[in-house]
């Protein structure tokens, strides 16, 4: 298959997640100036109201909102889709029979299996043409593989060959668990690069997520295309701890004199 341009998460290169159900979570990211937010069904108990209002918020303020689904199930791949959300990210992708039965459930037929569903969000309502609504479905709302075993690597030639598959996604912190060693190891080293290797031969954009803001900046240099960077609830955590220790300190330290 010919090469197709790596560009990021449409075009974007920074996102966060989204962990809190709170819309004003999303706001403050979009007016921080992040490119895409994902949205986490995964390692939340977000459920779909919030997913929704969360797609929501960033769409009235021109920030993409993917979904971070919980497994391969179609049905709430579906209704995220539908929901309005930008694309889905799809986690433990690690073969190309799981990866081909992940894009029929994005795709309308007969390239998938997804069905019609356009008076949603996705289809303004119903005020959008439905061959435009189709047209998004297929062409535009993105498919965003995770690759976090060694399985997946080893397949990742072939899983982003694919054909609707728009987008890789390294986890490295699962991918080590996976593996029995740190994360930071010589064997998960060998594994990324296998993985950005696999994304350069075929052309897909390829991210991760970093905790920090140097962490992002290297692996951006590394050759990923896009960084997921901390989350809405490290960020509000680090933000007050790093207050109450500014704060506490010089009072510890008189104390202590």
């Amino acid at each position: 298959m010919a090469a197709r341009v790596r560009d990021g998460i449409n075009g974007g290169t920074l996102g966060t997640w989204i962990k809190l159900a709170s819309p004003e979570s999303v706001e403050i990211m979009a007016y921080a100036g992040f490119d895409f937010v994902i949205i986490d069904l995964e390692h939340t108990t977000l459920d779909l109201g919030a997913a929704s209002a969360h797609i929501a918020m960033a769409r009235a303020l021109g920030v993409d909102p993917l979904v971070r689904v919980p497994d391969h199930g179609r049905g709430v791949i579906q209704r995220v889709l539908d929901g309005g959300a930008a694309g889905v990210v799809v986690p433990h992708v690690d073969t190309v029979e799981q990866a081909r039965a992940v894009v029929r459930a994005t795709r309308f037929p007969p390239r998938g299996d997804r069905g019609s569903g356009g008076t949603s969000r996705a289809g303004r309502w119903g005020l959008l043409p439905r061959a435009d609504y189709l047209e998004y479905g297929n062409e535009q709302a993105r498919c965003v593989v995770q690759l976090e075993s060694e399985t997946a690597i080893r397949n990742a030639g072939e899983i982003l060959a694919l054909d609707g598959v728009d987008a890789a996604f390294v986890g490295t912190a699962d991918l080590a668990l996976s593996m029995g060693v740190a994360a930071g190891g010589d064997e998960v080293d060998r594994l990324v690069a296998a993985a950005l290797a696999a994304a350069a031969a075929t052309g897909v954009p390829i991210g991760t997520a970093c905790a920090t803001s140097d962490q992002a900046r290297a692996a951006l240099a590394r050759g990923y295309d896009y960084v997921v960077v901390s989350n809405d609830t490290s960020i509000l955590a680090g933000g007050g701890r790093a207050i109450v220790n500014a704060l506490r300190a010089p009072v510890a330290e008189g104390a202590a004199r």
